[in-house]
């Protein structure tokens, strides 16, 4: 009986109890508040497939993504001075750091790759706002920097993904410096005549927007993305008027002159491919490759006509 009890009965029980859901099988989008399965999620670029609404998505899940095969190789970036001011606020500057990277699992707000889009080789650079709100950093500063070097060295087109608060406010006015340092970065490739392609994300706002985020040879935006210097709030305070609806989202600044295009992030890789091309005087890319022939229809194809003639000729 002990047996029954004690072995026969739990195993029994573990069978057919019912086993609990991962909590993050599921996510609910914002918008519309309709339940979405994460694998379908991810396969759609974090793009909501009922409303269109654009989620978070990580510089890394864009990357492979954007990259031909999602075979990408990451840029070095030099690493700046750990904490120049020892500043603290409620945690020390280490601390938010350390936080943010064991969040995120990467190193820094901006991530900085090389590879090809539609077999055209490009530089890439992305940030990424869930480290620290994306805030423009020393290290945000050197990647800008490394990614406009390396596109002048290797004769390639640069293409940003901004997404940020601002400046980092733990690096005081070495933070603010990287404006005009990625300004200068960005004037090298103009030098160079390599196209400069920036693709705002939600939100941009703050430094980022008055420096690198806003001089690319072309603007493109996704849809409904938060773009500005200064928030709204603060404008009406200042200004003492009201402000219209929307006056700081994509599609307002489209219809007002501020972007050139306003895309989805499911069609931006082909756009991207399309735009890149076209600035440096190359064909249409290509869409597809054939399927190389197999033996048997090699085995079926006619012989050359003049073999085909010889051999008619010895049958006579």
């Amino acid at each position: 009986m002990n047996w029954i009890t004690n072995y026969v009965r739990p195993r029994i029980n573990s069978i057919f109890s019912r086993r609990e859901v991962p909590e993050n099988l599921w996510v609910k989008c914002s918008e519309c508040n309709t339940m979405l399965f994460h694998r379908e999620l991810k396969d759609n670029l974090n793009v909501c497939p009922q409303c269109d609404h654009h989620m978070a998505i990580s510089p890394r899940d864009r990357f492979a993504s954007m990259f031909d095969g999602a075979i990408f190789t990451e840029i070095k970036v030099p690493e700046p001075i750990s904490d120049p001011l020892h500043f603290k606020d409620q945690k020390k500057y280490p601390d938010r750091m350390k936080a943010a990277q064991k969040k995120t699992g990467e190193k820094e707000a901006m991530l900085v790759a090389e590879g090809e889009i539609g077999r055209t080789p490009v530089v890439a650079c992305a940030q990424d706002f869930s480290f620290m709100g994306g805030s423009m950093s020393m290290y945000v500063g050197n990647a800008i920097v490394a990614a406009a070097e390396r596109a002048v060295e290797l004769k390639r087109p640069l293409i940003l993904f901004s997404a940020a608060g601002g400046a980092r406010m733990q690096e005081g006015i070495l933070g603010l410096m990287q404006m005009p340092r990625t300004t200068i970065a960005i004037q090298m490739l103009k030098e160079a005549g390599l196209p400069y392609i920036v693709v705002l994300t939600h939100p941009t706002t703050g430094g980022v927007t008055a420096s690198y985020a806003m001089l690319g040879d072309v603007q493109i935006a996704e849809p409904n993305a938060l773009i500005g210097f200064a928030g709204a709030r603060v404008i009406e305070q200042t200004i003492r008027e009201k402000l219209p609806e929307g006056f700081q989202r994509a599609e307002y600044l489209l219809d007002h002159g501020m972007l050139d295009r306003v895309t989805k992030r499911t069609e931006m890789r082909d756009e991207l491919i399309t735009i890149v091309r076209m600035l440096l005087d190359m064909p249409p890319a290509i869409k597809g490759d054939l399927p190389a022939p197999n033996a048997d229809e090699l085995a079926e194809t006619p012989a050359e006509p003049e073999k085909a003639e010889a051999e008619a000729g010895k049958a006579d």
